[in-house]
């Protein structure tokens, strides 16, 4: 595992390769994770290994599960995370190449209270050339927007997380039920 976000802008540069970085749901995963994984391999598709490499946030949950598929199609892989992942004991996923680790005291997304973006959320923006969320959280929806702000390529495709998961969460946090899982990505991108 690699430090820092520096560490993460030199490697990228270092490699050469058009930084395809796939941005979605997490531990809250997906109600259908084959089509998510179905939409990733037309993305994939699109994409050549030889000039391409695919970055994700380093863990095998939700969109991790994009990770094998890319090492099987031959891309490199490349994970940011913050160091709130080894605080909280979460596993790298065992397709990822190369981890980032960015020293940071949220999980990623907007420094609350503001629009400016976590340290491990810009590095992830920073480093990447295209970014395609599938679905996703609050992260990744603040992830696409900076994105989109400076230009950057971007593509949202809906997906619904996990339902049980996400009624586990809200009833956990004493919340009411949730009735539309689309995911906050999907309410500011669609």
């Amino acid at each position: 595992m690699a430090d820092g976000a520096d560490a993460a802008r030199r490697h990228f540069a270092a490699r050469g390769k058009t930084v395809l970085t796939f941005l979605g749901y997490s531990g809250s995963g997906y109600e259908d994770e084959a089509v998510m994984i179905a939409q990733a391999v037309l993305i994939l598709n699109e994409a050549d290994p030889n000039t391409t490499l695919v970055n994700i946030g380093a863990t095998p949950d939700g969109i991790g599960a994009v990770y094998p598929l890319a090492q099987r199609l031959g891309f490199e892989t490349t994970g940011i995370v913050s160091t709130q992942a080894r605080a909280n004991g979460v596993a790298m996923s065992p397709f990822v190449d190369t981890v980032f680790e960015v020293q940071d005291d949220t999980w990623g997304g907007f420094i609350k209270g503001t629009t400016r973006l976590s340290p491990t959320s810009q590095a992830m923006v920073d480093c990447s050339d295209r970014l395609v969320a599938i679905g996703g959280g609050e992260v990744a929806r603040d992830e696409l927007l900076v994105a989109q702000q400076q230009g950057k390529p971007t593509q949202f495709i809906p997906a619904d997380m996990n339902h049980a998961a996400a009624r586990a969460k809200a009833m956990r946090a004493g919340l009411p039920m949730p009735t539309d899982f689309s995911g906050p990505a999907a309410a500011a991108l669609r």
